[in-house]
């Protein structure tokens, strides 16, 4: 692991980094990259739970209570439900999307791939999303794992970011270009 720059430079880096030792020591980590890909689907789709996690008010006591009982009904294994309940007495939930970010880079790493962050104005179906692996292996010479997020603001098009390399054809992007050469 790097320890210097890198993801262990950040708050959510260090936190990751703690979980996929833990999860890598127990063999666990196909097991806690699933239950984090559910509870980012729970953010994702759930606004009381975003505003849970991203509350400042919430106490230490009830936000764990609350991270327990929703780790148990999105069915999180137990390492991972520790772990929410450690970030919700050290009050740091809200850096939980950044987390699972960085969890998911170690764990990608760790198999060999390159992960791409990939926004799309609508979500991807299977086959967009295999063909999108397919052309990006094929592109940077390694196995890619995608991160896919929706953001309708794009209009259409995606956006694609690996390392610092970043990937724009959408429509929204393309529009403001347009609009800047018109202005002159």
């Amino acid at each position: 692991m790097e320890t210097s720059g890198g993801i262990q430079a950040s708050l959510s880096g260090r936190y990751a980094t703690a979980l996929f030792e833990l999860a890598r020591d127990s063999k666990a980590i196909d097991a806690v990259e699933a239950s984090l890909g559910r509870v980012r689907e729970t953010i994702a789709q759930s606004s009381e739970f975003a505003a849970l996690i991203a509350s400042p008010i919430v106490s230490r006591g009830a936000a764990a209570k609350a991270i327990a009982a929703a780790a148990e009904l999105i069915d999180v294994d137990d390492t991972t439900a520790k772990f929410l309940g450690v970030l919700a007495e050290n009050r740091r939930l809200a850096k939980l999307p950044a987390i699972i970010r960085d969890f998911r880079n170690l764990a990608a790493r760790h198999r060999g791939e390159t992960t791409a962050e990939v926004t799309s104005a609508h979500p991807l179906s299977d086959d967009q999303v295999d063909a999108l692996k397919q052309q990006l292996s094929t592109r940077i010479g390694t196995d890619v794992s995608v991160d896919l997020s929706v953001d309708p603001a794009l209009l259409g098009g995606l956006v694609v970011q690996i390392g610092s390399q970043r990937i724009d054809s959408s429509i929204r992007t393309r529009l403001n270009s347009l609009a800047l050469a018109m202005k002159g």
